[in-house]
């Protein structure tokens, strides 16, 4: 009998082993679920530059979807989904007799199961293996479940099951969850939030606490008494869990800077397609101030028709976008979603810095005068007859004064000294502007003064290249955006730059036009400018600091004129309030100069050094030295002798000067250049070497005793000898001038070469 049990014993136990190696190696041959090795692609989330949320992206229009690894979650979180689904997780094969064998009990009994027999492992596959609910397929899911404990570990399983449940509101993943419902992360869940969550995957619909809080707190509760029951909460834990207030984030998902995340989708290659986090350059508290700032702004002019702001905050170390809002209601149909920082309009007087630096480049100086009277300039249109801002003519400027009171007809001067319409556009297209469609001779003189088209990012970046003295760096939307082929590059000279930055943080230089308590006043060094377009349409006021460059428009979305809002009125408050800021949060500095730059006391009226004997003399920096006085400079009585064309102003109610300045006699009936003919085009010809180019030089004056006449052009060589002076024809506009060295006396002329 005893051999007969043990020989019964012994084939129960060979079939026993038989039959689970079978299962064994019938799950080792069965594919692992193809679904579950790949993981759910998150969605593409843009953060600002510290991490905090802009705007999350659907994941195929469907859900959204943030992972986390199981560190990265909180242990209450853990301990509650446990409790709530399957508190033998740690202990079964991926299938729970105790719990099948009770619900099969149940449901023989007539009753519904308090509890599903699921474990944590089925419900895995059944989240990565969608299929209609039959007894085959249940089958199919335990066998599976058997299979994925084959092969992962329980914390690899329980990870991915908490980043593929649906938590109700398109969130998938308890990261997603988390940031939705608590504005937290998943790791910083308190037992009471926790217990929120681990019960939503039940019924995320019906469990809404958005929709349906008394139903989420009941089942809270339920789940809180359940990790009490099974020792994750000790009886005071529990107390303060169910006492705990509920601290819901209203709902709604994170849609902060919005224009500048719709410029961000705009832009190739910016978005990864794998998804997942995308670190924007944005500060998001700057932001937000900047924000608040415009819309309070904006309802100091509501009565001035002006609806509509934008700006732009860069760090020029980086060309990080640190700020970019557009003012208005996002959602306001028709404008609201118009990224006024991004729109293409005209930049009025903020183009005359180029102009500036364009002529310091050429050897100029600030001291350097231009004459502001009325003029008419002769151009490939037509005559053009410009007017300064407050129809006033202030005689003999320096280019100091000139561009600090923003003076059109000085600018239009100073254009053709630096080199031409040609020479402006060129510079302003390293500087970053790609809006200029037309060539420079479309443009013509009136480029200077804004009849181009700019966007605000594009213009502010500009200006950050004067902030850097010189180098063009291309701006960044993301911290670890990719230069591609536009590598920082010194496009303009250094200590040009710094001279340029000295003229705009001048706010004396600025007075006679806005006074000594502008918006544009400090008390830290700030660089800025203003521009107006035609007929009020747009405002625009720049600044920057070693540190940051900040731009801002003020207008109307649909091109309407605002009515008599100035750039100083209009965009220039807003600047003011953010540099205010900027400085307050960050601290600002301002640049050294170098040692070629050097003070010197020149007579403001001539441009030159200044004789001892000259008691108005002002101080100027330049990079060399300014030529020296002129016995011809002034009469007997000390009076600087100008040029003929101060004639009419002098003789005018504008002219302020008094007898400090005059015209003689002598001067008005002086010298006059006969050839070349103001405003003159000539043509390279492309046969002919360009050494072998010249045109004659003429003069009609007082040439008598022998003397010789003095030609000068800065941008093109000059050569004189027995048979006169000629002057060689070289691409680009060019200030001719001619100076009879023993009176004084002086005329000046431009042309403009082109190729043929």
């Amino acid at each position: 009998m005893r051999a007969r049990i043990l020989k019964w014993g012994a084939r129960v136990l060979a079939a026993g082993m038989l039959g689970g190696a079978g299962i064994f190696l019938a799950l080792e041959a069965t594919p692992f679920p193809a679904t579950l090795r790949e993981p759910p692609k998150p969605s593409a989330e843009f953060v600002d530059r510290f991490g905090k949320p802009l705007r999350t992206l659907l994941v195929d229009q469907e859900r959204f979807v943030r992972t986390s690894a199981l560190e990265e979650v909180s242990p209450h979180l853990i301990e509650a989904t446990l409790s709530a689904e399957d508190k033998r997780f740690r202990r079964h094969p991926g299938l729970d007799p105790v719990a099948i064998l009770r619900a099969v009990v149940q449901t023989l009994r007539g009753k519904k199961p308090d509890s599903g027999a699921s474990t944590i492992t089925q419900q895995l596959v059944k989240l990565a293996r969608p299929v209609p609910r039959t007894v085959a397929n249940k089958l199919v899911e335990l066998w599976l479940a058997l299979r994925v404990e084959r092969s992962w570990s329980k914390d690899r399983i329980l990870s991915e099951y908490l980043n593929r449940l649906d938590y109700g509101n398109l969130q998938l993943g308890i990261a997603a969850a988390s940031r939705y419902y608590f504005g937290k992360p998943a790791l910083d869940l308190s037992p009471a939030e926790s217990a929120i969550l681990a019960g939503l995957p039940k019924a995320p619909s019906r469990l809404n606490p958005h929709r349906n809080l008394a139903a989420a707190v009941s089942r809270q509760k339920w789940v809180l008494q359940r990790m009490a029951a099974n020792g994750g909460l000790d009886s005071g834990a529990l107390e303060r869990a169910l006492s705990e207030p509920l601290l819901l984030r209203p709902g709604g998902r994170d849609f902060e800077a919005p224009h500048f995340v719709d410029l961000l989708l705009t832009r190739k290659g910016l978005v990864p397609t794998e998804g997942g986090p995308v670190r924007t350059t944005l500060d998001l508290e700057l932001n937000r101030f900047v924000e608040g700032s415009m819309m309070e702004n904006l309802r100091h002019l509501a009565d001035k028709h002006a609806s509509g702001a934008a700006v732009v905050v860069l760090d020029n170390t980086s060309g990080g976008v640190l700020a970019l809002a557009s003012a208005g209601d996002y959602f306001q149909a028709g404008t609201g979603q118009v990224n006024c920082a991004w729109m293409v309009r005209s930049p009025g007087s903020t183009m005359k810095p180029f102009t500036y630096l364009l002529a310091l480049q050429k050897g100029y100086h600030p001291c350097s005068v231009v004459p502001d009277v009325p003029s008419t300039f002769q151009t490939p249109t037509g005559l053009y007859r410009p007017n300064n801002y407050n129809h006033r003519f202030y005689g003999p400027v320096s280019l100091r004064a000139a561009l600090g009171n923003s003076l059109n007809v000085a600018a239009i001067r100073t254009l053709e000294l630096a080199g031409g319409p040609a020479a402006l556009h060129q510079a302003m297209r390293q500087a970053g502007i790609a809006t200029f469609g037309h060539p420079a001779e479309h443009y013509g003189l009136g480029l200077t003064l804004g009849n181009g088209e700019v966007r605000l990012l594009e213009m502010t970046n500009a200006f950050a290249t004067l902030a850097r003295l010189g180098e063009y760096r291309p701006f960044r939307l993301l911290v670890h955006e990719a230069a591609g082929t536009e590598t920082p590059k010194q496009v303009f000279d250094r200590d040009a730059s710094y001279l340029l930055a000295d003229i705009l943080a001048d706010n004396g230089a600025r007075t006679a036009s806005f006074g000594l308590d502008s918006f544009l006043r400090f008390e830290f060094p700030v660089a800025c400018k203003t521009g107006t377009s035609s007929d009020y349409r747009d405002n625009w006021t720049f600044g920057f600091t070693p540190e940051f460059t900040v731009g801002v428009w003020v207008g109307n979305p649909d091109g309407s004129p605002m009515q008599g809002v100035t750039g100083v009125t209009g965009a220039a408050p807003i600047l003011h309030e953010v540099f205010e800021h900027l400085r307050q949060r960050f601290g600002t500095s301002w640049y050294k100069p170098s040692a070629r730059i050097q003070s010197y006391a020149v007579d403001p009226f001539t441009g030159r050094l200044a004789p001892p004997e000259c008691v108005y003399s002002v101080n100027e920096k330049c990079l060399t030295s300014p030529p020296p006085a002129l016995v011809s400079d002034y009469d007997s009585t000390g009076r600087v002798l100008l040029p003929p064309v101060y004639h009419e102003w002098l003789a005018s109610a504008q002219n302020a000067l008094g007898s400090l300045v005059t015209v003689g006699e002598d001067k008005i009936a002086g010298l006059q250049i006969l050839q070349p003919q103001p405003g003159s085009v000539y043509y390279l010809d492309g046969d002919v070497p360009v050494e072998s180019q010249w045109i004659a030089l003429k003069a009609t004056g007082p040439q008598g005793g022998g003397r010789s006449l003095i030609w000068e052009c800065l941008s093109a060589p000059v050569k004189s000898g027995s048979g006169g002076s000629r002057l060689q024809l070289c691409e680009g506009w060019h200030t001719i001038a001619v100076r009879d060295p023993v009176s004084g006396r002086e005329a000046s002329t431009w042309i403009e070469v082109r190729r043929w």
